[in-house]
C-alpha cells in the first residue's frame, strides 16, 4: 500500500489494508458495490475531508508496517501462530454458528442466507492455501529461497485475491457485519466474530503480500 493516494480505489484498501474496512464503515463509505470509487470521490460523496480521510489511511498503514517481528524466520512464525491456528479456529466456530442463525431465523427477511455456505467454502479454500505455505513455501523461505520461489509466491498471491472476493462477499451479506435491529444473542455474536475474522484475514495477507513475499521476489 506505499502507493495509497486519492486515486486508491476503497474496495482494494478495504480489502488489503488492515482497519480501512472499520475505518470505512464508521464513515459511512460503501466499498462492496460501491468499491470501484476512489478514496477522493468517497470522501465528497460523503461529504468528507479528502485529505483528513486519506491521512487516516495512511496512519493506519504505518501501523500496520510496525506490527510484525523483522526478521523472516520470526516472521514466519508469526504468522503460523497468530493468523493460520486462529483462521481455523475462527471459521470452525463461526460454520455452526451461522448455520443455526440461519435455521433459527429462516423468515427474518435480514437473515444472512448462504453465510455458512460462504464460511464453509472460505475454510475449505483457505486450509489448502495455508496448508502450502506451511509445507511447501514456508520451508522454501526458511532455507534461504530458492530460483523457482516465484510461482508458488504468484499462486498464493492469486489465492489471496479469491479470499478478497469472498470477504467482500460477506461484507455484503451481513450489511457490514451489522445485525437487525432486535437481533438475538447467537446473531450479534456471529456478526461480531465474522467481522473480527475478516480484520483478521485482512492483516494476514497485508504481512504476506507487502512485506514477506517481496524479499523473495526481489532476489
Amino acid at each position: 500500500m506505499t502507493d495509497l493516494s486519492l486515486q486508491s480505489r476503497v474496495g482494494d484498501l478495504a480489502a488489503g489494508l488492515p482497519g480501512a474496512a472499520g475505518l470505512f464503515r464508521r464513515h459511512g463509505i460503501g466499498f462492496c458495490c460501491d468499491g470501484e470509487r476512489t478514496v477522493g470521490e468517497s470522501a465528497a460523496a460523503r461529504g468528507l475531508d479528502p485529505e483528513g480521510l486519506l491521512g487516516e489511511l495512511r496512519a493506519l498503514g504505518a501501523a500496520a508496517a510496525t506490527a510484525a517481528p523483522e526478521p523472516t524466520a520470526a516472521l514466519i512464525e508469526h504468522i503460523l501462530e497468530r493468523y493460520h491456528a486462529t483462521h481455523r479456529a475462527e471459521l470452525e466456530e463461526l460454520i455452526p454458528l451461522a448455520a443455526r442463525v440461519e435455521e433459527v431465523h429462516a423468515g427474518h427477511p435480514g437473515v444472512p442466507a448462504g453465510m455458512a455456505e460462504l464460511l464453509d467454502a472460505l475454510l475449505a479454500e483457505m486450509d489448502e492455501h495455508m496448508t502450502k505455505e506451511e509445507h511447501v513455501l514456508f520451508p522454501m523461505m526458511l532455507g534461504g529461497g530458492h530460483p523457482m520461489i516465484g510461482q508458488p509466491i504468484a499462486m498464493m498471491r492469486h489465492d489471496h485475491d479469491g479470499h478478497a472476493e469472498q470477504l467482500r462477499a460477506l461484507e455484503e451479506l451481513t450489511g457490514g457485519f451489522a445485525p437487525p435491529e432486535g437481533a438475538c444473542r447467537s446473531w450479534r455474536a456471529l456478526y461480531t466474530g465474522a467481522a473480527r475474522f475478516a480484520d483478521d484475514l485482512v492483516r494476514h495477507m497485508h504481512l504476506e503480500n507487502e512485506v514477506l513475499f517481496p524479499r523473495f521476489e526481489a532476489a
